[in-house]
């Protein structure tokens, strides 16, 4: 699946702007007859896992309707991944008529189980206004639970608001704390961390480099935190 950017024109200088988030799955191809077999029991991960299997064409013909109906089956018992893939498939229209309004709803649902991938991009349909009303901050908001988590989209799109004071005050320091964490795993967010960099002072620089320093270790025990 390729993710969808989202079009605006605010930006700074060249900074990308926000984008979402697209699913991914688990699922081995080796693996289909006995996720089917265990779907068809009721098993909730079983149920996500063959529709990522329709989804993504793993061990079986890709059918987006018959993903859709298994991540129903799963997201309906709460299973978190499945909500999120589900909401996917509605703001794309991927094995369903699309449905922004629809999308929004399933994301909520997961990432009010702290589901960082539907937070992120909840935070994207606020940004974006995809499905419910345009708010700036709630974006913020949403991007940030799901970034000090450490999801990378989410991480480059938090840098993104404190860029261009987009639902928060705008603090290029930040921002280039944000598009640091986030450069590891996303090119995109490197790319931004390295054209801001430009138009840092040199105390600016020394300062974004120690709240990246803050940042890591508060996202490095907040992980461990919740494994616990």
């Amino acid at each position: 699946m390729k993710r969808f950017r989202a079009a605006v024109s605010d930006f700074i200088s060249r900074l990308f702007s926000t984008r979402a988030t697209t699913p991914k799955g688990p699922a081995v191809p080796g693996k289909f007859l006995e996720y089917k077999t265990k779907a068809e029991q009721g098993d909730a991960e079983a149920q996500f896992n063959l529709g990522f299997c329709y989804d993504d064409g793993r061990g079986v013909a890709r059918n987006p309707r018959e993903a859709v109906k298994w991540y129903r089956k799963a997201a309906e018992q709460d299973y978190a991944p499945a909500q999120f893939n589900l909401g996917y498939c509605y703001a794309n229209g991927q094995g369903v008529g699309k449905d922004k309004a629809e999308a929004v709803k399933w994301f909520r649902k997961a990432a009010e189980q702290n589901y960082a991938p539907a937070q992120s991009n909840l935070g994207y349909c606020y940004d974006n206004g995809r499905g419910v009303e345009q708010d700036a901050e709630e974006a913020t908001n949403w991007y940030r639970k799901a970034a000090e988590q450490g999801h990378p989209e989410a991480q480059s799109n938090l840098g993104y608001c404190y860029a261009n004071g987009q639902g928060v005050e705008k603090d290029i320091v930040e921002a280039y704390a944000w598009f640091s964490i986030a450069a590891k795993a996303d090119s995109d967010a490197a790319e931004s961390r390295d054209l801001l960099r430009k138009g840092l002072t040199p105390q600016q620089f020394t300062d974004a480099q120690k709240r990246t320093k803050q940042l890591r270790l508060q996202i490095t025990a907040k992980s461990k935190s919740a494994k616990a």
